[in-house]
């Protein structure tokens, strides 16, 4: 089952007192099947971390359209956005984004208490997924009080706890020490092994390596993707620098 298809997306900047304008994406179409875990990488300027703003209906295309599970994003009313994105969307963003006046328990609960879920159900999800992402010990510290992996693994939490149609990462280990990343990954990988449809940005070859599916932006389009298949992580990722080292050089597209 198809859950994100992308359509033929255009995004142009206009500066609102003249300028030239900017072309950040070009003609992107690609589809995320159920299940999916896909990594998108390219330079920076690329495209991509607009493309991740699209696909999250925080920024709008200029051309073309995203569907989640079929329904047209710009079908929905800016005043339900909102309410969209924390009901089908989880984000997991580089910088953490947590609320530093809130422990990691209300940080990772506040997406519950804004659709109004009863608290005894709230404590019902809160405690597997901590105990899973190795933070159940850790809910009653603040986030000024714990390591950059931990405020992570929050983060992922209050992403994960929605139960969310797709999960969107923005460079989720680009803050992370080597330790922190290979955990950090181990619990994409394990999540997206229960079912979890994951679409990750990143520029580390590294994380993208966990992936099934690598999309590689260019000039604001989709030049090249390559599959894992039956590749161990270390063989993948010898395929995916290769194709970055391919597309630095000029190479054709694939």
């Amino acid at each position: 089952m198809t859950v994100l298809e992308v359509e033929d997306i255009k995004k142009i900047y206009r500066p609102r007192f003249g300028g030239n304008q900017v072309q950040a994406l070009s003609k992107v179409t690609f589809s995320v099947e159920e299940g999916e875990y896909v990594s998108i990488m390219g330079e920076s300027g690329s495209g991509k971390t607009t493309l991740l703003n699209i696909m999250a209906a925080l920024d709008r295309p200029t051309q073309g359209e995203v569907y989640l599970d079929g329904r047209p994003l710009s079908a929905i009313k800016e005043k339900d956005i909102s309410k969209f994105r924390r009901e089908n969307l989880g984000f997991v963003f580089q910088d953490f984004s947590l609320l530093d006046t809130f422990n990691l328990k209300d940080n990772i609960l506040l997406p519950l208490v804004l659709k109004g879920v009863p608290y005894r159900e709230m404590s019902q999800k809160l405690m597997p997924i901590a105990e899973e992402l190795g933070i159940a010990g850790l809910l009653e510290k603040y986030p000024y009080e714990v390591s950059g992996g931990q405020k992570q693994r929050a983060a992922a939490a209050r992403a994960l706890i929605t139960e969310p149609r797709l999960l969107l990462a923005d460079e989720p280990t680009g803050a992370l020490d080597s330790k922190s990343t290979d955990e950090m990954l181990g619990i994409f990988s394990r999540i997206n092994q229960k079912g979890q449809t994951i679409v990750m940005v990143t520029h580390s070859v590294k994380a993208a390596s966990r992936a099934g599916r690598v999309l590689f932006i260019k000039d604001g389009e989709v030049f090249h993707q390559v599959y894992r298949g039956e590749l161990s992580d270390e063989q993948f990722y010898q395929k995916i620098s290769a194709t970055l080292t391919m597309l630095a050089t000029g190479g054709e597209r694939r």
